[in-house]
């Protein structure tokens, strides 16, 4: 073992050793915060955020997650302040995603170019630009004319292998089901249902209730270190919330919405069942060995998802609030910094590295939208 792995190594150990430390007493412990202690969560992630990163940046899929996050926490504090940031930010890109207007070569391979408007992650931003149409008084339908746009000719068209890749079931699912609640178009449900059926086909584990990132990914092509199934957290993070995103948008008569409802059960369980004792998610969900130590990002989606579950009465509050316990704690007292970072987020990528250094300046929009999503759902739990 080369200087430079055995220090690797060390440094590991000694943070994961921290960890557990420094978690042992809380790992136990009962959510004790009121309503009013975890507004204040809210407020102090979210202002360290904004007074952060004065520059609203593009409406690429990062940035976009992060304001997923500032709507919900918009909806459970009412501060003006968050509102403004994200209707700033939408105005900056022009209620756009990619803005080519030739549909001639629209594009929905992996791409950062305004040619590639019809990729997931160039689509997430529609998310928030139909939130603003309806939290901004009067409703502008400019506000999601490019969304009604996009979405409505990538459904004309034939193909169905839009999402290819897990996030962008998060990016884009809540997209159609926000679009039918405004619309009525039935459309959006049928496409919806058609684009997800093609990705659980390429990506869905229905031994392990889990999903693959990509196709690159599916065992036993990939395997993590120790030969096993390799779930990449975050990946699944983005899935298990957009479930819990797109079943309270569809109506209790919707075709589908059982069937979601019984892949979101399904999942929690997993989930549950490969949660650390000191309650983070390892960035390879069963193989807490391939890279070990806490990873915020997925962690905050699963508590997100486990909280909504059990708000709504759809995951049994018995058996998963414990872990909601765990999780909360693990974000509040471990990952949350003093000054109201959000560390140990791993960085932009589509898997569990070992070896990455993953530590407590770690830090990310897209992981403080995870943050503030889990933070407003308990802000709802709690009395």
């Amino acid at each position: 073992m080369n200087f430079k792995k055995s220090l690797f190594v060390l440094i590991s150990a000694a943070s994961v050793t921290v960890f557990s430390c420094k978690s042992t007493a809380q790992k136990t412990a009962a959510i004790k915060e009121s309503k009013k202690e975890v507004i204040s969560i809210i407020d102090k992630v979210n202002n360290h955020w904004q007074e952060t990163h004065p520059e609203y940046g593009n409406a690429f899929w990062h940035v976009s997650a992060y304001h997923t996050g500032n709507m919900e926490a918009y909806k459970v504090t009412q501060n003006k302040k968050y509102l403004d940031y994200s209707l700033a930010w939408a105005e900056k890109n022009q209620w756009m995603g990619a803005k080519s207007n030739d549909k001639s070569e629209w594009k929905y391979n992996y791409g950062e170019t305004d040619k590639h408007v019809l990729f997931g992650d160039w689509q997430i931003c529609f998310q928030t630009y139909i939130d603003l149409y309806n939290f901004t008084g009067k409703k502008d339908p400019h506000k999601i004319a490019r969304a009604r746009e996009v979405m409505e000719y990538e459904m004309s068209t034939e193909a169905n292998d839009y999402w290819w890749w897990v996030d962008g079931l998060y990016m884009v699912m809540p997209v159609m089901t926000k679009l039918y609640k405004e619309t009525g178009n039935e459309m959006y449900l049928e496409k919806l249902h058609s684009y997800l059926t093609y990705a659980n086909g390429i990506m869905y584990d229905n031994e392990a209730k889990l999903y693959y990132r990509d196709a690159k990914y599916i065992y036993p092509k990939h395997k993590s270190a120790n030969g096993k199934k390799d779930f990449w957290a975050r990946g699944d993070g983005w899935i298990f919330a957009g479930y819990a995103k797109i079943i309270q948008d569809l109506p209790k008569s919707a075709k589908h919405r059982a069937e979601y409802i019984s892949r979101f059960k399904d999942m929690a369980k997993s989930l549950a069942e490969a949660q650390q004792t000191e309650g983070y998610w390892t960035r390879s969900i069963l193989d807490p060995e391939h890279a070990p130590g806490p990873e915020t990002s997925g962690t905050a989606f699963f508590t997100y998802g486990f909280l909504w579950g059990i708000n709504n009465g759809i995951l049994d509050k018995k058996t998963y609030l414990p872990v909601v316990e765990k999780s909360w704690n693990y974000l509040t007292k471990f990952a949350l910094q003093e000054d109201g970072t959000v560390g140990y987020i791993q960085p932009i990528g589509e898997k569990a590295i070992p070896g990455q250094v993953v530590d407590k300046n770690s830090t990310a929009d897209f992981g403080v939208g995870a943050f503030l999503l889990a933070a407003s759902e308990m802000s709802r739990f709690v009395k």
